[in-house]
């Protein structure tokens, strides 16, 4: 089996977007198994903006955009998703959030979506299957040719800890605080083929030698069963990347794809900043610092090794962006993500409203919803 030609996007650099949500019981703020009746509902609207499946356990859905140039159409569907679903919440007297995880949800608790591929999947990962109630964003940049999609794999590996902290919003875990900004990723990396893929930049080297030897061990099928945090998609002409949480908000989700679009355009240009296998080195150091400690993390820079602020980098970095945002058209990104530099990531927030509420887990569920309702 191989993957064949890789099917380059009709127009380079499109964006499209992935979000996990949660759905809540409006009763005790815990997470509700509702996505089946959710599903249903939405299934009966004539012109949804987008797409909605479901995901591994019925306490989550996730909805995917179309595919966009501009940053601004897809912030605007977005918007309208995120408008219907809360409108579709309402009828059924259910609530919706985003956050990478529900706060004091237990695993033990939640029910496998009747879908094959969900079944199958708990049938070999075993808990593991549960403890994946968890909520990410994914973002999709298309590209023009499958070696362009493999450089950009790996040059976009030092800026992983960007979009960690950036979208951090899974402090919480069956029901403690655990010291992390991003405690969502944990849960991702204890899947065998987590993690980077590995350093190849020929396709035709990746197709025929990598994928085809890993499909005769028996282990993988399709790239699907591959959870990188970066992976090609060459039914979709793009890379994919898996690492954020899901935002509070649509915005900050629009925001985070902007970014990344930006970015893309950037290294594509750069033709002559080859990614070294070396950065591998401290990839997984840097992940965990962003994961741990978000904006204020410290991380090691690849060209000298030597301790950097992470909030720094960031800053200079969507600072350096700004004429290709403009090309793009998604200045309005960097600029939402320089304010929330200031203001901090969405775990800070979430730690706040504990703070303020009294370490009442249930009132920062309230605060979520009120947040993807743009009310917060």
């Amino acid at each position: 089996m191989s993957l064949g030609l890789f099917i380059p996007s009709a127009t380079n650099l499109t964006m499209g977007i992935e979000l996990e949500l949660q759905l809540i019981n409006l009763n005790n703020f815990d997470l509700n198994p509702s996505s089946p009746d959710l599903i249903y509902l939405l299934s009966q609207k004539n012109n949804f903006p987008g797409v909605f499946t479901p995901e591994a356990t019925e306490g989550m859905i996730e909805i995917n955009t179309t595919i966009h140039t501009k940053y601004s159409d897809c912030l605007a569907q977005l918007q309208d998703i995120r408008n219907i679903l809360v409108e579709s919440c309402d009828k059924l007297n259910i609530g919706i959030c985003g956050g990478g995880t529900h706060p004091f949800q237990k695993w033990t608790d939640q029910k496998i979506f009747p879908k094959a591929r969900y079944e199958n999947m708990s049938d070999l990962y075993g808990y593991l299957s549960k403890q994946f109630t968890v909520f990410g964003q994914h973002i999709h940049i298309g590209c023009p040719s499958g070696n362009d999609a493999l450089y950009l794999v790996h040059a976009l590996n030092i800026y992983v800890p960007h979009f960690i902290a950036l979208a951090a919003s899974s402090p919480f875990i069956q029901g403690i605080d655990t010291k992390f900004n991003s405690a969502r990723l944990n849960t991702v990396s204890a899947f065998p083929l987590s993690g980077h893929a590995p350093y190849i930049l020929d396709w035709e080297e990746f197709d025929k030698k990598y994928f085809t030897k890993m499909v005769r061990t028996g282990i993988v099928q399709s790239m699907k069963d591959f959870y990188w945090d970066i992976r090609p998609k060459p039914e979709f002409g793009t890379v994919e990347l898996r690492i954020c949480d899901t935002p509070l908000t649509v915005e900050k989700a629009a925001a985070l794809a902007g970014y990344l679009q930006t970015l893309s355009c950037w290294l594509l240009e750069k033709t002559e900043s080859i990614p070294e296998e070396d950065n591998y080195l401290i990839y997984n150091y840097n992940k965990f610092q962003a994961c741990r400690f978000g904006l204020n993390s410290n991380f090691i820079h690849t060209k000298n090794f030597e301790p950097m602020s992470l909030y720094d980098d960031i800053l200079t970095t969507l600072h350096k962006m700004m004429p290709y945002a403009k090309k793009l058209q998604s200045s309005a990104a960097i600029e939402y993500l320089l304010n929330s530099l200031e203001i901090g990531n969405d775990a800070h927030y979430l730690r706040q409203q504990y703070d303020m509420n009294k370490n009442n887990k249930e009132a920062i569920v309230g605060k979520a919803m009120a947040k993807f309702r743009g009310n917060g």
